[in-house]
């Protein structure tokens, strides 16, 4: 992706095509610790903070076609590797490709006293933050991964908060009904998991909905 932007091309998406496009709308999770900054379109959201670095590629599946939906905005916040939320950092929003999937530079978050190891996430139904929100919702990480990376791995380790497994958290529950897998599948890169991972979720949407 860096050799592509140093090219002048837009960033593409690590999967050329969507791995999952079971067409299931994903349940509704009301916003929390949300933050809308001016500078909120970009694909790296990173700065600078310390962690396993994750590509996180977010599919976007238009459930009334079910079909992969290009264009929509998509954005993710989640907690630093010490579980704690920044106003501005691991907070962005950048738009799904011809292929439906929305691709953006982050870290895996530290878990938080708020619940399972989760990422935020909403999606507009058109590329632009001024679009409608048609979703709004959280993605979990497994607890096997969440035990791998914060319990065994420097700035994590100084984690202090309230560790919830996922099947002890309602939301994780409701997130994952009604036929809907809210579970990020995680790949190492290079078979060397502290040098980064790569994360992939369908969302299913109905882009005619209007969520706050």
């Amino acid at each position: 992706m860096a050799r592509r932007e140093k090219r002048g091309l837009p960033p593409r998406s690590i999967y050329p095509t969507m791995p999952n496009e079971i067409c299931v709308l994903a349940p509704e999770i009301a916003k929390e610790n949300y933050v809308l900054s001016g500078s909120v379109v970009r694909n790296d959201v990173t700065d600078g903070e310390a962690g396993v670095p994750l590509t996180m590629d977010i599919g976007v599946l238009d459930i009334s076609t079910c079909q992969p939906l290009p264009n929509a905005m998509v954005e993710i916040w989640s907690t630093n590797a010490q579980g704690e939320y920044s106003p501005t950092a691991l907070r962005g929003a950048y738009p799904s490709a011809a292929n439906g999937i929305a691709e953006i530079q982050t870290i895996f978050p530290g878990f938080n006293s708020d619940g399972a190891n989760h990422m935020n996430i909403a999606v507009h139904s058109g590329n632009s933050m001024n679009s409608s929100t048609s979703h709004n919702g959280r993605v979990f990480f497994t607890d096997g991964w969440t035990n791998i990376i914060s319990m065994s791995s420097p700035p994590y380790q100084n984690n202090s908060n309230i560790r919830t497994l996922d099947l002890d958290d309602p939301v994780y529950v409701e997130a994952n009904s009604n036929g809907y897998t809210a579970v990020v599948d995680i790949e190492e890169i290079e078979d060397d998991w502290p040098e980064g991972i790569v994360g992939y979720i369908t969302v299913g949407i109905n882009p005619s909905l209007i969520v706050d």
